[in-house]
């Protein structure tokens, strides 16, 4: 599904509706706020597919609180939605997943992780509360306030949770790895690899800088300071990637993960791709255009009908405040 439009008119805005509607979030913001109309009280997202070939129905509510309904089921919180439906989504501001620091690649393997391992998608939030907890105690040992084996209990919690996690990370990494290479040269990206690291926290290692963390009232130690590198070669695509290479990266990924879904669930993912085509040269764009009219349903939006070498199944032409249905 093709969705033209002039700059500014709302087609990311349809675009995050989607997401919001089958997520629980905005792939945007976090403050739920913004997500409603300006003089208004509250937001409605409503919408109706087919999960396979299982009819599927979702609402989203936002205003004072959020809540959500999947087949007219209430769920305990609106991103409930994302352990139940699949839906990857491009922006431009997601090269930072590439270009940013390692917090932003740590957060967008996590989420990659729950969505290939659903069972293991709350380890990031489990470890970051012990984390939490053990340097509130490496505080308060600091200031006087308690004394130093108060902070085994949590050492020992971080200790287990941080090795699962690891774990976990090294297992999605390694099953994305293949088809990210792939989609990479597909779309002229050379000997594209992620490469992670990590090394699982003990007891020990923590023990032994123990002085160290008391003095910063932190844990220096443990996946929440990893770093996932993506390459192209021997170029860390961080430092010595193009703006142009560092898009194709950002977008191999979300076609591996949409790759390696099918292959778990035999369900394809919602792709949204928002203004993927303008930095794509001509021959880049029918590879994409092949690629994504594999299976599965996709929006792209653009601002010219041009831009997509094939023809969409259907033309959605966006004008201020409104959808229209060309074809």
């Amino acid at each position: 599904m093709l969705v033209v439009g002039e700059n500014g008119v709302g087609k990311t805005n349809l675009l995050e509706s989607l997401h919001v509607g089958t997520q629980g979030f905005s792939p945007r913001t976090r403050h739920d706020a913004q997500l409603v109309r300006f003089g208004q009280e509250a937001a409605r997202i409503a919408l109706n597919g087919r999960r396979g070939t299982t009819p599927t129905q979702t609402e989203v509510l936002v205003g004072t609180q959020k809540r959500a309904r999947l087949n007219g089921a209430n769920l305990r919180s609106a991103e409930q939605l994302r352990t139940e439906l699949a839906t990857l989504v491009f922006t431009p501001d997601r090269l930072a997943v590439v270009k940013g620091g390692p917090a932003a690649r740590r957060a967008y393997f996590d989420r990659t992780l729950g969505r290939l391992a659903p069972a293991r998608a709350d380890l990031p939030l489990e470890y970051g509360g012990a984390l939490g907890q053990r340097n509130a105690a490496l505080r308060r040992i600091a200031a006087g306030f308690s004394s130093r084996e108060a902070l085994e209990p949590w050492t020992e919690q971080v200790t287990v949770l941080g090795r699962a996690l690891v774990e976990a990370r090294h297992e999605a990494i390694s099953t994305l790895a293949p088809a990210f290479s792939e989609r990479a040269g597909e779309l002229g990206l050379p000997q594209a690899r992620l490469a992670y690291a990590g090394e699982p926290p003990s007891v020990e290692a923590l023990a032994a800088r123990l002085e160290r963390d008391l003095e910063r009232g932190s844990t220096g130690l443990g996946p929440h300071l990893d770093d996932v590198t993506i390459l192209s070669g021997a170029r860390d695509l961080r430092s010595f990637g193009s703006q142009g290479e560092q898009r194709l990266a950002v977008l191999s990924l979300l076609l591996a993960e949409a790759e390696v879904i099918v292959d778990r669930t035999g369900i394809p993912p919602l792709l949204l791709l928002d203004d993927v085509l303008s930095e794509l040269d001509p021959a880049r764009r029918r590879i994409l255009a092949g690629r994504i009219s594999r299976e599965g349903q996709t929006l792209i939006t653009s601002t010219s009908a041009a831009a997509l070498p094939a023809e969409p199944a259907q033309l959605l032409e966006v004008t201020p405040g409104e959808v229209g249905w060309s074809r």
